[in-house]
């Protein structure tokens, strides 16, 4: 069911002064009646702040009916779906829930003008990326479709972090593109919190000095948020490239230690030059595996954001293996389930109220200033999978300025699927330099070269020059 609407949003600005202009925004609500009711957070969705995830898929040729494809197909994952088509609101005690009320999903119709999507610049989100990505005014989630003269199109998605994690959404798009396709629909997804719930109802002493003390805060004990500037990138990382790091790593590494490792090396090089003592980094762990065998399916956040502090000199001394080696360490000892367990009830034990990770605060050990970072991986996104019936994207990535003290990087597959890396960045301008300046590992993209099959081209006269 779908209501028409307008906006006075207007003109974006875009990329190479393009006007991106909202031209429809449609209210889709699930195509059954939903009874309204709440649903409760669990106590992983209370640990995430209220911040908006974007991600967006670039398509060659989407045809003329993109848009209301979408919208058919929107409103039938709706039904499976139905918390995204509700809102958050607070509950008694103040604390966040799900109103699953049929409101339903904003979604935007736009265009670019007489712009051609091969001239965005994905290198630089702020002049591109941030124009087909929508603002979520309202809702769990928005949904923007800019059309392009040359008849691409992007798609833009913009979800509360509280209500899921990229795992969960990454269901609910492949499962929207499933319907658009008329292809059979993926299992439902399950909102069991129970699978969440507290073995006891523990007291704040019983959670004290557990691994979960150790990550978290209760926001009255949280210092303030440091003073920060960030600078937005997306960048390819090739296929060799993330090998050889991983080869560097040394054996029993991942790939996502060996890159995490290589990054934190990168921030100890941006902290010397701002003769910063310091070096935070953390990485996102999904809990899934580690606990009960039917939560493949599960529908909310089940994360941990384990960290290590270094000290920026001591990291410039070390090598990529004996960084790697420290990144293990503290991942392994987070991804298990007793730890979610405890999570679970260290969180149970403070409510209601909010926590925050430390890694999310931008400080070192004592308080003291860091640069800081935290990885979130985006690898399990089937970027290939996300067909709407007009073909795969010729580019994806996610998009998350977001506020926190740390930086953020988020990497997912390419969506050529030949094991490069396309990576959204979110750091401090001097890791950016320091990005920028190594010889190998991030590289610069440009569309025209997406939709050439070869994401990275070289800089234009206009862009900064990057290293390759």
């Amino acid at each position: 069911m779908v209501k028409e609407g307008t906006t006075d949003d207007g003109a974006k600005r875009g990329h190479s002064g393009e006007a991106v202009t909202i031209t429809a925004v449609t209210t889709v609500a699930p195509a059954l009646p939903v009874q309204e009711h709440r649903l409760a957070l669990s106590n992983l969705d209370l640990i995430l702040p209220p911040i908006d995830v974007g991600v967006f898929f670039c398509y060659a040729d989407a045809g003329a009916g993109a848009a209301a494809v979408l919208k058919a197909a929107l409103a039938k994952m709706l039904v499976a779906y139905y918390p995204l088509a509700g809102e958050v609101v607070a509950n008694t005690d103040g604390e966040p829930e799900l109103l699953c009320s049929g409101r339903g999903v904003d979604v935007a119709e736009a265009t670019a003008g007489d712009a051609e999507m091969r001239d965005l610049r994905l290198g630089f989100p702020d002049e591109s990326v941030e124009q087909l990505v929508p603002k979520k005014k309202a809702g769990v989630v928005s949904v923007q479709v800019t059309k392009f003269r040359c008849g691409g199109a992007v798609v833009g998605c913009t979800f509360d972090h509280r209500v899921c994690d990229a795992y969960s959404f990454n269901m609910f798009l492949l499962a929207w593109a499933a319907a658009a396709r008329g292809g059979p629909a993926p299992p439902s997804p399950s909102f069991r919190r129970s699978l969440l719930a507290p073995r006891h109802h523990p007291t704040p002493p019983c959670t004290t000095g557990t691994l979960a003390d150790r990550l978290f805060v209760p926001v009255s004990r949280a210092p303030p948020l440091p003073e920060t500037t960030a600078a937005n990138r997306i960048y390819r990382i090739a296929a060799a490239d993330v090998a050889a790091l991983q080869a560097a790593a040394g054996p029993g590494r991942t790939k996502l230690e060996a890159f995490t490792a290589h990054l934190w090396g990168l921030h100890a090089e941006a902290a010397s030059r701002r003769r910063i003592s310091s070096c935070c980094m953390g990485v996102v762990v999904d809990g899934r595996s580690r606990l009960h065998g039917d939560m493949a399916t599960y529908f909310g956040n089940v994360l941990s954001i384990p960290y290590g502090v270094l000290g920026s000199e001591e990291l410039r001394r070390m090598e990529l293996a004996e960084v790697a080696g420290e990144v293990h360490r503290w991942v392994a000892e987070a991804a298990k389930g007793e730890h979610f367990r405890e999570l679970v009830e260290w969180v149970e034990a403070r409510r209601p109220e909010p926590t925050v990770a430390r890694a999310y605060l931008g400080r070192g050990e004592g308080g003291e200033e860091a640069t800081a970072c935290v990885v979130s991986s985006g690898m399990r996104l089937a970027v290939g999978e996300v067909d709407f019936g007009w073909g795969t994207p010729a580019f994806a990535s996610y998009h998350f300025p977001w506020p926190g003290g740390a930086g953020y990087v988020m990497p997912m597959p390419s969506a050529r699927g030949d094991g490069d890396w396309v990576v959204y960045v979110h750091v401090a301008p001097e890791v950016v330099e320091a990005m920028e300046e190594e010889p190998t590992v991030f590289r610069a993209l440009e569309m025209a070269g997406c939709l050439a099959g070869n994401e990275m081209v070289a800089p234009s006269a206009a862009a900064p020059t990057y290293a390759n």
